[in-house]
């Protein structure tokens, strides 16, 4: 039982949930051989206390391995270990750049696509490459699949180095397609000049009634800058006045312009902007959103979007765990067109 208790851990800067973690650790002892048919695992409370975590957390990972038919408990004795025997599921080490309502949307299909046919193991590193080294040396050794979403606000390439470094049979890159990243190595990515391109042709008799389209994109940002080659390629074709707008709050706004916007923050403060102008939003100004989120179809009595399938996205990732493919899969942009333009 000590042994078990040295066995088990929980990593309190992985946002994978405890009980998954512990199931995982569990998973991984009787696969090594640590953990053997008929051996008595700590109680509720004994682990609880050695973990320093909460009983529900214990009890809830118990009854989901007594589920897998792992696991039985013995009134009065305890749980023991009944069956060694089981499809060994994936390893995954999964990387975000960052949390959002759209990382959120790509993590839950992600992982319910997976379903019990992978673990995986979650960080975020907050587009931060020091950290993002930390965990991807003290971690990625032990995992089938890396799967990484490569945004970083400095040390980009570095980060792109240290990527291009895994073993490519392991890599999934997420969301982006990463400069000097060779290899044959799988991809769910945004195509995001074409993206930006086609989407603005999308809604070319809508944009008819301005004269100017702006795009917030500011100085020090993760965003891909492929972006703005597809902005500027759609302007010049189109004769459109243009202007890339990098800090939001020196931007006095201008009757007759697009002002097309990346980071929520900055949509904020765009719409306070016009408000404070009186400005008719749709008619003298008009708004253009990346990402959908729900609350868009609210503000401004509705924003128009440009937004990745991101569960899809999600879906996609995963299949490409689950077949062990290093196929590259460009994700489908949508346009929803609302009253702001």
């Amino acid at each position: 039982m000590n042994n078990i208790q040295n066995i088990v851990r929980i990593d309190e800067y992985s946002i994978t949930p405890k009980y998954t973690q512990l199931i995982n650790s569990i998973l991984a002892g009787i696969q090594s051989g640590e953990i053997k048919k008929n051996d008595l695992l700590p109680s509720i409370n004994e682990l609880s206390c050695t973990l320093e975590t909460a009983r529900s957390t214990i009890e809830r990972a118990y009854n989901e391995l007594k589920r897998m038919g792992l696991v039985h408990s013995v009134a009065g004795k305890g749980f023991f270990i009944v069956q060694t025997c089981f499809n060994r599921p994936a390893k995954v080490l999964l990387l975000f750049n960052k949390l959002s309502i759209h990382k959120k949307m790509i993590y839950d299909a992600f992982a319910a696509t997976l379903g019990n046919e992978a673990v995986i193991d979650f960080y975020i590193y907050n587009n931060d490459f020091e950290l993002f080294k930390k965990i991807l040396h003290d971690k990625a050794g032990y995992y089938e699949k890396c799967v990484i979403i490569p945004h970083f606000n400095e040390d980009k390439e570095m980060g792109y180095d240290l990527i291009d470094s895994l073993p490519k049979k392991k890599l999934i890159l997420m969301d982006k397609l990463a400069d000097g990243i060779t290899g044959n190595f799988g991809a769910v990515y945004e195509d995001f000049e074409n993206d930006i391109f086609s989407a603005l042709e999308h809604l070319q008799e809508h944009l008819a009634k301005y004269h100017t389209l702006k795009i917030v994109f500011p100085r020090h940002t993760y965003h891909s800058k492929m972006i703005i080659l597809g902005f500027l390629r759609f302007c010049e074709k189109y004769n459109f006045r243009h202007h890339i707008v990098n800090c939001l709050r020196q931007e006095e706004i201008e009757k007759g312009s697009v002002y097309i916007n990346l980071v929520e923050d900055d949509l904020v403060l765009l719409i306070e902007k016009m408000i404070e102008g009186k400005f008719r939003v749709g008619e003298e100004v008009g708004v253009i959103s990346y990402n959908e989120i729900p609350i868009k179809k609210i503000i401004l009595d509705g924003i128009t979007t440009i937004s990745t399938d991101f569960q899809l996205m999600g879906e996609k990732t995963a299949e490409l765990v689950l077949r062990n493919s290093v196929e590259r899969i460009a994700i489908p942009f949508k346009v929803t067109l609302r009253n702001s333009l």
